[in-house]
Parts: C-alpha cells; structure tokens; sequence
C-alpha cells in the first residue's frame, strides 16, 4: 500500500479521495527534525508552507516518489533537486487564486476606510465615539482609481477581475506576457470579455492608486520604486516575504508616502518583526492568502487527482 504523510493537513474531501483510491494517509504532524528519520517510511509527502522538504530530507528519503504542495510556490521545496532524483514536485496554482485575491481586497477596503484601526480603538474602554468619528471619517472609494498589479498570472488576473468588477483602470506587469483577456460573468450568466494590457513597470509605480504583488519571491519593491510611487498609495503583498523591502516600507509609511500597506506574509515567518505588527497603518493577517473552506477543497481535489495520476490509479 502507498502511503501518504499530510503533514500540514489535507481538507477531508481530499483524504477521502485518496483513501478511496487505497492509499493510507497520515494526517498527523511530525516535527521537521523528525522527519529526517520518518519520512522515509512514506512514499509521498503533502506540505503546505510549513514544512520544508530540503536536499538533506530528500536524500535521508530513497523511499520517496513524490512530492505535493497545497498551494502555487514550491519555495519551501528543493523541487530541482528532487526532479534530478526522479522524484517529481506537484502543486496546486489554479486552486487558491480567487481565496488570495479576494483577501486583498479585503484589506484593500479595511485600510481605505480605517476598517482594522476604527474597529480595534472603539472597542477600548477610554474611547470616544465623536473623536474617532471625526479621525476616521476621511476614507476613499475604490471606483475610479488605479489598481497596479505586479504578476500577472493565476492570482495576478482575479485581483484584475476583482478591480474591473469595481470600476478601476487596471495596469498590469508582467515581463513575460503582453495582455490578457478578462471575462466578467454576472448573476444573470451575462458576460464580458475585457482585453488587458501589460505597462512597464515604472508607469504602473506613477499611475497606481492601489498596488498588489503576485510573484513566487524575489526582491522588487525596495526605497527607489517607492520613491517612484503615488503620495498616498496603498499596498498589498500575499505573496511572499521579503518581494516588499520591511525596512524601505516602514521609511515610506513614516513619510506618508504610502498610507497603508497590508501585509499577510513577512520575512522570518512564523515570527514577524513586531514594527510591522504593530503599526497602525499595517493591516496584517497570518499567512491565511488560500484558508478558505472553497481553495481548500479544490487543494484536496486537485492533490488527490494528482497523486491517482500519478499512481496509475
């Protein structure tokens, strides 16, 4: 019998597929030390963001015959030197895209409309209602403004259809790919297809209102395209950490230069630095871009399709 470790979880829909399909699937977490001695007793792992699956993992494991990831990047994964070992690297990209998109645009409305800083000091026993009524009563619409997106792949586009559904002149960049067309469904099963342009990247940094970042890692966003930027824009990354310098972002909030950033992931994760956390024009979430019930099942279903194919099964 194949067996399966999901050792950053599987959605129930997922671990009833496989073990349907007469896998055996171990739900239960070994500590990332221990795994150097136990992941040899399985022959595919399941991770998510947590556990990494490393060259010295990979080796300790000839057993292993193949590699999942819940989710779009593989980071976590030495998937290159894996696949010299024959052993492949399966994710999930198309899965959580409409999860991540809408996050950010969660925390897009949120710091347009003082949502996250409002809702925390009313609560405060010493708070005054008239005060914070007054302070926070300037917020933005989001119709009519510039939203640039940096990536414009899976996730890249539903943040594009998200903006377009709002009434925002989208500017895209992406250094592998011209435009894309964008389909518009309504409730009434109507749609519209909308073309999309790609801009250079200094023109979307002038123009944008808004700037979210979809890319798998990298360093792209540092003093100098602040400085290149709109006074007052707002960013988003649910990417990865580290895409937006920590040090040249927190300079560009002291300035005004930006008036709001949201972050949902930080370098040195699971501990952030508690500047970021702390700041009042912050809005951050803990890593939670793809946690819905919906990407969810879609990662379980995708994943155990995969792993049947695989198999042969």
């Amino acid at each position: 019998m194949i067996r399966i470790l999901a050792n950053d979880g599987i959605a129930p829909n997922g671990l009833a597929d496989l073990e349907a399909a007469g896998f055996e699937v171990s739900t239960e977490k070994i500590a990332q030390d221990a795994l150097l001695t136990e992941l040899n007793n399985f022959d595919v792992i399941i991770v998510r963001s947590a556990t990494k699956v490393r060259k010295d993992l990979i080796d300790a494991s000839p057993n292993l015959k193949a590699i999942c990831r819940g989710g779009v990047g593989i980071d976590n994964i030495d998937h290159e030197y894996a696949k010299s070992k024959g052993i492949p690297t399966y994710n999930t990209p198309a899965a959580s895209s409409v999860s991540v998109a809408e996050l950010v645009f969660a925390h897009f409305f949120g710091l347009g409309r003082f949502l996250q800083r409002s809702n925390f000091e009313l609560r405060a026993a010493d708070s005054s209602f008239d005060k914070l009524k007054k302070a926070y009563g300037e917020g933005r619409e989001m119709r009519g403004k510039t939203l640039g997106i940096i990536g414009f792949g899976r996730i890249g586009i539903e943040a594009a259809r998200i903006g377009l559904g709002l009434g925002m002149k989208v500017l895209p960049v992406d250094p592998y790919k011209d435009s894309e067309t964008i389909e518009l469904q309504f409730m009434d099963e109507q749609r519209v297809s909308v073309r999309v342009p790609t801009v250079p990247m200094d023109t979307m940094l002038a123009e944008a209102d808004y700037i979210t970042v979809h890319v798998p890692g990298g360093n792209l966003i540092n003093a100098e395209e602040f400085a290149k930027m709109k006074d007052g824009v707002i960013l988003a990354n649910t990417s990865r950490g580290g895409v937006i310098n920590e040090d040249a972002l927190l300079a560009a909030l002291a300035t005004g230069k930006v008036a709001g950033a949201a972050l949902d992931v930080f370098v040195g994760e699971p501990n952030p630095r508690r500047e970021l956390l702390e700041h009042p024009k912050i809005s951050i979430t803990p890593h939670i871009g793809a946690a819905t019930e919906e990407a969810q099942y879609k990662i379980g279903t995708e994943l155990a399709d995969q792993l049947k194919a695989h198999f042969g099964l």
